[in-house]
């Protein structure tokens, strides 16, 4: 796969913020300032010697993500500052795309057939595996309009949120997962923030997304809207990449 369209979309109502979704806001800025510049360097550097570095993209990927952390954590640390966001990243290199999550941010694409394929799993504090966790670094989740890990922070993976990890009840590890392109031959896929799927299941924006392709935004703005006319009182950036071309595909 060589060629994509992308497009993204926000939804972010001013009027609503309260002091958490603005620091969380904050959060997001700063990695977005500082993450892609630094992952861009060390990937330059990574396919210079390929074939002789015993690097690849995950644990390139997963150091870049570790680093921005330990770097916001030293920052918010000083300023007191509670900030904390999500992270998702895909990579397209050659004929594979590699995703990595970081809380309950989610990727999702359409494949050949339409069906929806999951790039990356929720970190949420009620999965036996994350609970467990959780309660092994002594810490508890309980139900406060959803589960929270110490009743405060609705996902149990994050960058910043300096408070819970020095308890090192939330961390920072991503999930990276690698597929196939040319096995998948995807049509597009959805790169969103947990308030596009508050409101839309994986399958549900897959159509809903299939059936706006033609649009300027690649469905993007539309699905956004709806969300927000759905009733999802959270703030909602929505991606879409829509692949151009593989090595079974002609261009469109």
């Amino acid at each position: 796969m060589s060629f994509a369209d992308v497009c993204q979309t926000n939804y972010h109502d001013s009027a609503s913020l309260n002091s958490l979704e603005l620091k969380a806001w904050t959060a997001a800025e700063y990695v977005k300032s500082r993450l892609p510049e630094a992952l861009k360097q060390h990937l330059q550097d990574y396919e210079k010697d390929k074939e002789n570095s015993v690097l690849t993209y995950q644990t390139i990927l997963e150091q870049q993500i570790l680093s921005i952390d330990r770097e916001m954590l030293e920052k918010l640390t000083v300023s007191y500052d509670e900030a904390g966001t999500t992270c998702l990243i895909a990579l397209l290199s050659d004929k594979d795309l590699t995703v990595a999550n970081v809380g309950d941010s989610r990727g999702v694409l359409c494949d050949k057939d339409g069906n929806a394929i999951p790039l990356s799993h929720d970190h949420k504090p009620y999965q036996l595996k994350e609970r467990k966790r959780i309660k092994r670094a002594g810490g508890f989740i309980s139900f406060n309009g959803s589960w929270r890990v110490q009743g405060i922070l609705a996902m149990s993976r994050s960058l910043g949120d300096y408070p819970l990890k020095n308890l090192n009840v939330v961390i920072p590890d991503p999930d990276i997962l690698t597929f196939d392109l040319d096995k998948l031959q995807p049509e597009f896929m959805i790169l969103a923030s947990d308030g596009l799927w508050d409101a839309f299941s994986n399958e549900e924006a897959v159509r809903f997304i299939k059936e706006r392709l033609d649009e300027p935004h690649f469905g993007a703005k539309s699905i956004v809207l709806q969300s927000f006319y759905r009733g999802c009182p959270d703030n909602i950036t929505v991606m879409v990449v829509k692949f151009r071309n593989s090595s079974k595909t002609e261009e469109h």
